[in-house]
């Protein structure tokens, strides 16, 4: 389906101060539908005395009027003669009787979009009447409200010149809405709203009472207290304002926005949103608290690992027996590339890993502890990507195996040489190759077979661990190429 600003694009010649203000009331009128309890069209003109229907939003306080799509529609001004009216006299036009849309008898009016001196589209509001309501005082506020806002658009002073970068994030009109005096008096107060102010402290009725001066006697942080009755009286002077949270000295935690209503420029109020959000910032607070215990469980281990691999490397120069030596230097190669992938899940806020940089730290390590006197280098090709915590330290660990393998097995002593390990990931997969110039693989060779410690490490990993596949094969120019495929699809 195209953009809101693919249709402007396509279809009208209108300005980018035009395109960026309907944006703006694209970005608001969830509010504005749900108060009017109305569904919201908007339609540009078109050359040739028709309209487009560029965006549509429905109300979630009431059953919509329009449960098919129109976006991309047109209608010309014998079907819609309120639009019409609405761009020539620049005013709300409202229809006298209800029209039948679908089966079901439908209200509409028409809101001109007023930027500057110029009618830039109109908003069609539509109400189903197919259900009954009885007057109530949640009713008339809410529609009040909903009038108010219509009469600004109208008007050109709503939505405000400058974007809020959070409204997506804004409390909405069920959460909680308070409407207010123009001297800060509460004149009414939804039940949510009532409820998040008693979590708040406040015992009893919030009507008459001046929310400003309440609010601040509520919240604990002093800072905070103060810039929401700031923001408040701003919005009685006509000043919108974005979201805030602020915490009670009960520890309640509650959303708020203050929007200014100034139909034709009076003053009329303000309406303040609210939305308790005590419950999920705590589980947000148990959440962190439980990455940060993993992140330090990863940091102690990658400790401990570096502290196993300083008495190995003690206990190795003890020994002169060259074998041993030998099989505590592969230990201590294995250890530190384990400890490697934990100091980077020690830094990391969703367990994956960027195997990149954990392979970069590895190659130089297998490259220092190498037993052999080569003159051999290593050099990474593709990437690998971030992975999940689950595979990241089996995949390192036969990454170094292959490559160590290929230093002790694929060239003779002070030959020179080089390993290469290529990645490509795809969607589904991720394969390596790790290729060498060495001598190649023995007569008769087996992975199945080898008694090789390094290789049974491996073939274990790669089954058990990866569920993935694992080759050795001669190349056709000499060496080896070890070819491995370990399934990434089910992984986050």
């Amino acid at each position: 389906m195209s953009t809101l600003t693919d249709l402007l694009a396509e279809h009208t010649k209108l300005s980018g101060a035009a395109v960026d203000h309907l944006q703006l009331v694209v970005a608001e009128w969830q509010l504005l539908s749900d108060l009017s309890f109305a569904d919201f069209v908007m339609w540009v003109p078109l050359d040739d005395d028709k309209f487009l229907c560029v965006a549509q939003a429905r109300p979630t306080t009431a059953p919509t009027a329009h449960p098919e799509d129109v976006v991309g529609s047109e209608v010309d001004s014998d079907e819609h003669p309120q639009l019409r009216r609405a761009m020539d006299e620049s005013r709300i036009c409202r229809e006298e009787d209800p029209r039948w849309h679908l089966g079901v008898p439908v209200r509409r009016e028409t809101i001109p979009v007023r930027l500057g001196k110029q009618v830039i589209a109109v908003l069609s509001r539509s109400t189903n009447l197919a259900v009954p309501r009885v007057p109530s005082p949640l009713e008339i506020s809410y529609l009040g409200s909903a009038a108010d806002l219509c009469q600004m658009i109208a008007d050109g002073t709503f939505p405000a010149p400058e974007p809020s970068p959070d409204v997506h994030t804004s409390p909405r009109v069920g959460d909680g809405l308070i409407r207010l005096d123009p001297s800060g008096a509460v004149v009414f107060a939804s039940p949510n709203a009532l409820s998040a102010f008693h979590r708040m402290g406040h015992a009893s009725d919030l009507v008459g009472v001046h929310l400003a001066p309440l609010t601040r006697s509520l919240i604990g942080d002093p800072f905070d207290a103060t810039e929401v009755a700031q923001r408040i009286r701003q919005a009685l002077e006509g000043q919108p304002s974005m979201r805030m949270e602020a915490e009670s000295r009960r520890g309640a935690a509650v959303l708020f926005r203050a929007l200014p209503l100034r139909p034709r420029g009076q003053a009329a109020g303000a309406i303040v949103l609210c939305r308790d959000v005590t419950e999920v910032r705590r589980r947000d607070r148990a959440l962190m608290s439980k990455d940060a215990t993993i992140r330090e469980i990863h940091h102690r281990v990658k400790n401990n690992l570096q502290t196993v691999a300083a008495l190995l490397r003690l206990q190795s120069r003890r020994l002169s027996n060259p074998e041993a030596k030998e099989a505590l230097a592969e230990s201590v190669r294995r250890v530190t590339s384990i400890a490697l992938v934990h100091e980077t899940l020690s830094m990391s806020v969703d367990e994956r890993v960027d195997l990149d940089d954990v392979v970069d730290k590895v190659i130089p390590m297998m490259s220092d502890v190498a037993v052999t006197e080569t003159q051999v280098s290593v050099r990474r090709e593709g990437g690998f990507g971030i992975v999940p915590a689950e595979i990241a330290t089996p995949l390192v660990m036969v990454l170094t195996e292959l490559v160590q393998n290929a230093f002790e097995h694929a060239y003779a002593p002070g030959q020179r040489g080089e390993v290469v390990v290529h990645s490509e990931r795809s969607a589904k997969w991720l394969d390596v190759t790790i290729t060498d110039d060495g001598k190649g693989l023995p007569q008769g060779f087996s992975l199945e077979r080898t008694d090789r410690l390094g290789l049974q490490i491996v073939r274990t990993l790669v089954d058990s661990e990866l569920r993935g596949s694992l080759s050795l094969r001669r190349r056709p120019r000499g060496g080896t190429e070890a070819v491995l495929r370990v399934p990434l699809r089910g992984r986050r």
